[in-house]
C-alpha cells in the first residue's frame, strides 16, 4: 500500500494542508501581532460556529476536551449545588465524576448500551426536584457520546433546562461545528469542545462559548474555581485579544491559535452558513451506513434518530472480533476500538467529520479498508463503495 494510512478514529482526525501549514514552523511568541489577530479572529468566528450571538463569550485555553469539560463544571457550580446527568456513555459518567470533585450532589438519568433516556425521564426529574425544593441547578447533556456514537436530543433537553431555572452544560466535543445545534436559539448555557475534533485540527485546545447566563453564574459562585480554569481570570484576556491588544496570564498553544483561526475559516468558508455545514456531515454519515448497512453490519445506537453523524460505532459481525483493527489499519485507514468498559469488545469505532467529511475519497478508502479488514470480499467492498457513493453524488 502506497498510501499511508487515513486517521479515522472519532479524533483526532485528518486535517487540511492549510491548518498544518498554519500549524507549523517556528512557535512566534504570544504576544505578536500576528498571534494576537489570529486569537482575536478565532475568538469571533467561534461564535459563528457555535451560532452563539453577540453576547456569549467565547474562550480559548491550552488543554483537552477534558479539561474544557472541568472548566465548565468549576465555573458554573460549586460545593453543596446539585446537577442532573444525563448519561449516554463514557463521557457522561466523566461529567458525572467531575462534578462530585466538585462536591456537587449529582444525579444521573441513565439508559441501556446504545440508548438515551427519554426527554420525559429527564422532565420528571427535573420536576421532582422542584417540588421537594430542592431543585437543580445546571443539566449536563454530551450531545455525543464518542464511547457509543449515541447522539441525544440537545434541543429539547436544554429546553427542559431552561424550563426549569437550570443552566444547561451541554459537552459537544464529538458534535461541536458537525451536529445541528443553535446556541443562542436554544438557549444553551454553555457548549464546550476541543480542537482535534470536527473543529479541524490537531489536539491542545480546550474551546468554550458561555452564555450571559453562565457568566453570571461564575460571579455569584462564593468558591472559586482552581485559577488555571478561573473564567474569571480569562476574561480579560480573551477580551485583550479580540480588541486586538496583548495580555498576559498564561502563555497560549502558538502554533494552534494561528491554526484555529484558519481551521474555523474553513468551517464557514462558503458562506452558507452552519446550516450547510451540519447538512454536509449529516449527507456523510448517511452514506457511511449505507456503506455498512450494504456490509450486513449494524451500529450501536439502538435507532437511527439518536444515531451520531460525526462517527460510526459498529459493532463486530460474527466471527470478527478485535483483531480486524490491524487488518483494517493494513488495507488504508486507522480506526478505533470500542471505548464502554462493559461492552469494547463488542464493537469498533470509525469517525468521519471534519475534514474529512468533505472528502468523499477519504470516507470510501476507509469503507474499503474496513470491508477487507473484516474479511470481506473486494467485490464486497466494491457494492459498499457504491452505496455510499449514490448519497455523496
Amino acid at each position: 500500500m502506497s498510501e499511508r494510512p487515513l486517521l479515522m478514529i472519532p479524533g483526532p482526525i485528518e486535517i487540511s494542508d492549510a491548518v498544518r501549514e498554519a500549524a507549523s514552523g517556528p512557535p512566534p511568541g504570544h504576544l505578536a501581532p500576528p498571534v494576537i489577530a489570529a486569537f482575536g479572529q478565532a475568538l469571533r468566528r467561534m461564535r459563528d460556529v457555535w451560532l452563539s450571538g453577540p453576547s456569549s463569550q467565547p474562550l480559548i485555553v491550552s488543554g483537552s476536551g477534558t479539561l474544557a469539560m472541568d472548566i465548565a463544571v468549576f465555573n458554573a457550580l460549586e460545593p453543596g449545588d446539585r446537577a442532573l446527568v444525563v448519561h449516554t456513555g463514557y463521557f457522561s459518567a466523566r461529567m458525572a465524576e467531575m462534578l462530585r470533585r466538585r462536591s456537587v450532589e449529582v444525579t444521573v438519568v441513565s439508559a441501556p448500551f446504545g440508548e438515551v433516556p427519554a426527554s420525559a425521564e429527564v422532565a420528571a426529574a427535573l420536576a421532582r426536584a422542584a417540588e421537594a425544593k430542592l431543585p437543580f441547578k445546571a443539566v449536563f447533556v454530551t450531545h455525543v457520546d464518542t464511547s457509543t456514537g449515541v447522539r441525544a436530543d440537545a434541543e429539547t433537553l436544554v429546553g427542559l433546562a431552561r424550563n426549569h431555572g437550570a443552566l444547561s452544560i451541554v459537552d459537544g466535543v464529538c458534535a461541536t461545528a458537525a451536529e445541528r445545534f443553535d446556541m443562542a436559539g436554544w438557549g444553551a448555557d454553555i457548549y464546550l469542545t476541543a480542537s482535534q475534533k470536527a473543529i479541524g485540527l490537531p489536539p491542545g485546545l480546550a474551546l468554550l462559548v458561555f452564555s450571559e447566563r453562565a457568566l453570571e453564574a461564575r460571579a455569584r459562585l462564593t468558591h472559586a474555581p482552581p485559577l488555571s480554569m478561573d473564567l474569571d481570570a480569562w476574561l480579560p484576556i480573551m477580551r485583550a485579544y479580540e480588541a486586538g491588544q496583548p495580555s498576559y496570564f498564561a502563555t497560549p498553544a502558538t502554533p494552534l491559535i494561528m491554526a484555529l483561526s484558519v481551521g474555523l475559516g474553513e468551517i464557514l468558508a462558503d458562506g452558507k452558513g452552519m446550516a450547510a455545514r451540519f447538512a454536509l456531515h449529516e449527507r456523510a454519515a448517511r452514506a457511511m451506513r449505507a456503506a455498512w448497512a450494504s456490509l450486513g453490519l449494524t451500529l450501536v445506537p439502538a435507532r437511527e434518530d439518536i444515531t451520531a453523524n460525526t462517527l460510526s460505532a459498529i459493532r463486530y459481525p460474527d466471527g470478527v472480533d478485535v483483531s480486524a483493527i490491524p487488518r483494517i489499519l493494513a488495507n488504508g485507514a486507522i480506526v478505533a476500538g470500542g471505548l464502554d468498559p462493559e461492552n469494547k469488545a463488542k464493537y469498533f469505532r470509525v469517525g468521519h467529520m471534519g475534514y474529512s467529511a468533505t472528502q468523499p475519497a477519504h470516507l470510501l478508502r476507509t469503507i474499503r479498508a474496513v470491508a477487507l479488514g473484516i474479511g470481506r470480499s473486494a467485490d464486497d467492498a466494491r457494492t459498499a463503495e457504491r452505496a455510499a457513493e449514490a448519497v455523496l453524488t
